[in-house]
């Protein structure tokens, strides 16, 4: 079949990560990518992660800085749909191939700009490498967490018992203090992520309006979408259940070894499964040992450390005991989130992914016979292919040339409407989601103007009463009802009937009991965009409960994390994107959908899963299908960074984080800090010499940083051209007072019934035509019901007696809280709902 982007012309200008992943997965949609090199190839072409990201395109060698090669790609762009670039702010001006040059001659074109840091702010002009914009974040601090938990440092509290202590083997990470370098490219993944969920919608919008337009996204972006969980701030940080200990450092977040030397992640912690499954001398896993029947599950509240504590020893011993598979086997049989943690050439060895179609056999031209990421999100109409190997530099730029010659330009467009309230306006959404995985995608449809309803159950108060749940849910009405209450159906029914988006990731066979499924639904709603999402793949793993963390452990990312290629523990970052990965796949499958809607007038299914986002996070990794993998970076034991050249280094006060790229910046680190040995005649003047001695140059560089003082270190450093960046833990707290940040709707603040004042993370994308928007503050559960029942033609008789059966309820669910408050942001878009 078709892909749904099949005839849209795609030129990618982009390079590094974020770029080359949004451009792939357009083309794994049917989209005509072709990647514009210059002369020589793209410098990044030595990443390993380039043979998935660069499959199904086409590569062309231009110079833009020849007249020639310049009007050649002009007409390309004159003819192009969309166009993804990531030069730094003021090139493209300079090569005459910005959005303003190149829309005067195409209207239509959609021209997506990848950053580092955003044009015209303060940061524009720092380097916007992974690392480093990870470390002027702040990212870094957040990896673990920190004591008492983010939230509270960020917004200047004391944290939850201050003076408890605990043994470093009950935490995550390596045995310091300190900044940890992730190996995920948490930055770009956001990037990636944003900018093609931002490319979709704008596609959409392009039918209804005619036009195309300027998307933009940053790595600082990312990093922030990455940090949503992190970032957060109140006024009122003791509000009740607001606070949780998943984000204090000091908790242990269920990482075991096993007997054979396996680790394995149980998450949520269970001591009932854990401590009862393994009493005896075999495993014995019963449903009743679930969560669902576990009545002293372990909840959410920041005293609930001193519980994890208690049990951690014993939990520790009993996993002891057996082996990984083992227990990864028994929390299937047993309906409980416990999986192994195995390295991302496991992952890509496994049959049950690889027949999911969520890896993928390609044949590349260099590396031949490979396994990489797959397809990571599927429609009914159009599921996606998986095109040829990375092209060799230039493979195609005869024909390119030639096929500009016979381009026909995109036709002027003669409609006249606008969509002020975002490339989304006028799309009714509603969200049956749970947890974060699903909400999250529902809510990045909010800020992309669409309406969303959220289906909330009576008893959901308590868990939207904190941080976590309060980061995937801003921009949404709310309506409280209890689904299997039979006076509920009818609403349930008229809702539907209203929506043009249904999301959900509840597991399916419920959504059948609640007649709620899409093959219910779609005979009667031709027009419906139905987007499910799993915690697994298809196949065995289906139906079995799964999360962020047991996506992490079956694609590879905690092994990743930890450094554990190099002797270290598994690592659940508090960054990690796998929850928040799923809600952006979902948004793009249902942004794409919905561009084939305005074409076809029909709707379609959609579909995607935690595993398959944590699969794209990984997606640096390609290996053979055996298992074995090619050469690669990997983390060190001490998650201090890749190499000498990409590490972070301790100073006299804080951390110094390097990003060394080219051999003109190691020329400029060794004459500012005065290394011989690195210096044009020194033994460590080439690559090869550094490669094979990298313990030694770190040691090098350590040595000539540690009588430095992190600000003298980079004034040095900086002034010389050395890509550098202080990892300050105050950062995070620094970001509340970037005037821009919070001017751009970065970052946001708002009043919030609960926490008096409560600020997160923001837009993660920007759009010249239709501006992307932060509708309202996080929903309070019920507080919309009345009126959403009125706007489907209840009147107030027919209301009450909802409310009376027990069918429906308001913001009264919450004990406490008499008046939720105004839940309308104070932006320019307000007014439009």
């Amino acid at each position: 079949m078709a892909g749904v982007l099949e005839g849209l012309r795609v030129l990618d200008l982009s390079w590094g990560t974020a770029g080359p992943m949004a451009t792939m997965l357009l083309a794994d949609h049917g989209a005509n990518v072709t990647k514009i090199e210059p002369p020589g190839g793209d410098p990044f072409r030595s990443q390993l992660g380039y043979h998935a990201w660069n499959r199904g395109k086409r590569s062309a060698v231009l110079d833009l800085k020849q007249e020639a090669d310049l009007a050649t790609f002009r007409k390309l762009a004159a003819a192009a749909d969309v166009l993804v670039e990531s030069f730094r702010p003021g090139v493209t001006e300079r090569l005459n191939i910005d959005f303003a040059s190149l829309s005067d001659d195409n209207p239509r074109l959609i021209y997506c700009s990848i950053t580092g840091y955003g044009r015209n702010n303060s940061h524009s002009d720092r380097p916007g490498y992974d690392a480093l914009v990870a470390a002027r974040m702040g990212l870094h601090w957040e990896q673990r967490g920190r004591v008492g938990g983010s939230a509270t440092v960020l917004s200047g509290k004391a944290p939850f018992s201050p003076d408890y202590e605990v043994p470093h083997e009950a935490q995550q990470g390596p045995p310091r203090d300190g900044p940890v370098f992730p190996a995920s490219r948490f930055p770009s993944m956001g990037a990636a992520y944003a900018a093609t969920v931002a490319i979709s919608a704008a596609l959409r919008a392009r039918e209804v309006t005619g036009r195309g337009q300027h998307v933009e996204t940053s790595l600082m972006q990312g990093a922030l979408a990455a940090g949503v969980m992190s970032y957060g701030v109140a006024e009122d940080i003791e509000a009740e259940h607001y606070m949780t200990w998943v984000a204090d450092s000091r908790a242990p977040k269920g990482l075991f070894e096993g007997s054979d030397g396996r680790w394995v992640h149980a998450w949520p912690p269970s001591p009932r499964f854990i401590l009862g499954a393994g009493e005896g001398d075999t495993l014995q896993a019963t449903a009743d040992l679930s969560a669902r029947e576990d009545p002293d599950r372990i909840g959410l509240g920041p005293e609930e450390l001193f519980v994890l504590h208690h049990y951690w020893e014993p939990m520790a011993k009993t996993v002891k005991k057996f082996t990984a598979d083992a227990w990864t086997q028994a929390g299937a049989d047993a309906g409980v989130c416990i999986q192994k943690i195995r390295s991302p050439e496991e992952a890509l060895a496994d049959p049950l992914l690889v027949a999911d179609g969520c890896v993928a056999d390609i044949q590349d031209p260099a590396l031949g016979s490979i396994r990489a990421v797959g397809i990571t999100y599927k429609l009914g109409n159009s599921p996606g292919t998986i095109g040829e190997g990375q092209p060799a530099v230039g493979a195609h730029t005869d024909a390119v040339r030639k096929e500009s010659e016979q381009l026909v330009s995109q036709p002027d467009s003669d409609k006249s409407t606008t969509l002020r309230g975002g490339p989304l306006e006028g799309i009714r959404v509603l969200d049956f989601g749970l947890a974060v995985a699903g909400p999250y995608g529902a809510q990045v449809l909010s800020d992309l103007g669409a309406e969303v309803i959220k289906i909330n159950a009576l008893h959901d108060w308590y868990w939207h009463s904190n941080q976590i749940a309060m980061c995937c849910n801003r921009g949404k009405r709310s309506i409280a009802v209890n689904l299997k209450h039979p006076d509920a159906k009818e609403a349930i029914v008229k809702l539907i009937a209203s929506a043009d988006v249904i999301i959900h990731n509840m597991r399916y066979p419920a959504a059948i009991k609640l007649g709620i499924d899409y093959e219910t639904l779609r005979e009667q709603h031709p027009r419906l965009v139905y987007c499910h999402t799993r915690g697994h793949e298809r196949g065995p793993r289906e139906n079995l409960p799964g999360n962020d963390q047991t996506g992490a452990c079956l694609a590879g990312v905690e092994w990743e994390d930890g450094g554990c290629g190099r002797g270290g523990r598994p690592m659940w970052s508090l960054t990690n994107m796998g929850d928040t990965g799923n809600g952006f796949l979902a948004a793009i499958a249902i942004c794409q959908a919905l561009y084939e809607r305005e074409k076809t007038g029909k709707g379609q299914w959609a579909e995607t899963a935690i595993v398959n986002a944590q699969l794209l996070n990984a997606s640096h990794t390609v290996a053979r299908a055996d298992g074995t993998g090619f050469d690669r970076p990997k983390t060190d034991a001490m998650q201090t960074g890749f190499s000498a050249g990409v590490r972070l280094y301790p100073t006299t006060d804080e951390w110094l984080c390097l990003s060394l790229v080219t051999n003109a910046h190691w020329n400029a680190l060794a004459d500012a800090l005065a290394l011989p040995e690195l210096q044009a005649e020194g033994r460590f003047a080439d690559h090869a010499a550094r490669s094979s001695n990298d313990d030694e140059v770190a040691k090098a560089i350590e040595h000539a940083l540690s009588t430095r003082t992190a600000s003298d270190a980079f004034a040095v450093l900086d002034a010389a051209g050395v890509p550098c960046e202080i990892s300050s833990e105050h950062a995070g707290v620094a970001l509340w007072n970037d005037r821009e940040a919070i001017d751009r709707q970065w970052i946001v603040k708002y009043p919030h019934p609960m926490t008096k004042e409560l600020g997160q993370v923001g837009l993660a994308f920007s759009l010249s035509d239709t501006p992307a928007q932060i509708q309202r503050r996080p929903l309070m559960v019920g507080e919309d019901t009345r009126q959403i029942l009125s706007d489907i033609g209840y009147d107030d008789n027919a209301i009450d007696k909802l409310f009376e059966s027990g069918a429906v309820n308001d913001q009264r669910v919450y004990p406490a809280l008499a008046d939720p408050g105004a839940a309308t942001v104070d932006s320019p878009w307000a007014a439009k709902k």
